[in-house]
């Protein structure tokens, strides 16, 4: 029933995947979940709109993840939250407390400590496999927007029509966190914040590292708008690409531990079988390549393209077969 309220409701996750919510608290036979872990690390620069749900909807969020452990299985759960956002610590450790199967944890500050993998690892110890999945450890991630998202299907039969929407920038008249239905365009929720100061020059839908710049504001907001971001002209000069230098900051700074510039330089050369081998689908686009790299080659479209591609042929081969 908590299954079938959670599809009804049309829910999916709300830290950006938006990956249906359904499907993640169905696991297949086989696959045990015994802990279940609330996403409210929030890592991205910019973005508060998680911070600002714990702050707001602390005991719904806890009530939530108690529907979460029930609908799974799990006998123990956990809140990951950055020890940047002490006032959503202390909110959820007064709400969990006496709870013995749930525990609050305060992470290190660091990008991209909200990642699937990277918070398993740090609040069980436990590592997910290359091209393996949380269930296959045991665990399941959902972030604290969902949670609420559960318990409002679950007890109210409240459909997503709605979220929690960042809206920042140096040009933002009135940035913060604003309530906004889904399919809102972005112009109307603009305007209706009290406009911008100046002229901007690119928008990004999410957050600054993992973000997808939009062609207009003539867009909606989705299920996974997690942030809307107005840079200037002049913030959104990117510069031209150059040719890699081989300097492998890329490598060292993977959390994922993969090797960027060649997967990429496979896919520039159509070898996207290559990429595959070298771990393409284990990139989890969280931008730190493109970031640190000095020519500024665009890593995270290569590595976009390439999933795309290698997604087209399967496709193409499943139905030939």
């Amino acid at each position: 029933k908590i299954r079938e309220a959670v599809r009804e409701a049309g829910l999916v996750g709300l830290g950006g995947a938006a990956f249906p919510t359904h499907v993640k608290i169905s696991p297949p036979e086989g696959k045990a979940i015994d802990t279940a872990i609330l996403n409210g690390a929030e890592c991205e620069p910019v973005l508060t709109s998680d911070h600002r749900v714990m702050l707001e909807y602390h005991k719904e969020i806890v009530a939530g993840l108690k529907i979460i452990m029930r609908a799974v299985g799990a006998d123990r759960g956990f809140i990951g939250i950055e020890r940047n956002k002490p006032d959503a610590i202390r909110l959820m450790s007064e709400t969990v407390a006496g709870e013995g199967a749930i525990e609050v944890v305060g992470l290190k500050v660091k990008y991209p400590q909200g990642a699937e993998k990277q918070l398993i690892n740090a609040l069980t110890g436990r590592e997910v496999p290359c091209g393996g999945l949380p269930m296959d450890v045991g665990c399941l991630v959902q972030n604290v927007a969902t949670s609420l998202g559960i318990y409002d299907a679950a007890r109210y039969g409240r459909p997503l029509v709605t979220r929690i929407v960042t809206l920042a920038g140096s040009v933002v008249k009135n940035p913060g966190n604003y309530r906004v239905r889904i399919g809102t365009q972005f112009g109307h929720l603009i305007a209706a914040s009290g406009g911008t100061t100046g002229t901007y020059g690119k928008i990004v839908m999410g957050g600054p590292m993992m973000g997808i710049a939009q062609a207009s504001d003539d867009v909606p907001v989705i299920k996974g708008t997690s942030g809307i971001i107005l840079q200037t002209e002049e913030e959104a000069v990117d510069g031209d690409a150059s040719a890699c230098i081989r300097c492998a900051r890329c490598v060292d700074h993977c959390p994922m531990k993969l090797v960027p510039n060649e997967i990429v330089r496979f896919v520039e050369k159509d070898k996207f079988e290559r990429a595959e081998q070298y771990g393409i689908f284990d990139c989890m686009e969280c931008g730190v390549c493109a970031y640190i790299c000095p020519s500024k080659i665009g890593h995270v479209q290569l590595m976009k393209l390439g999933k795309a591609e290698l997604w087209a042929r399967k496709r193409k081969a499943e139905q030939e077969a």
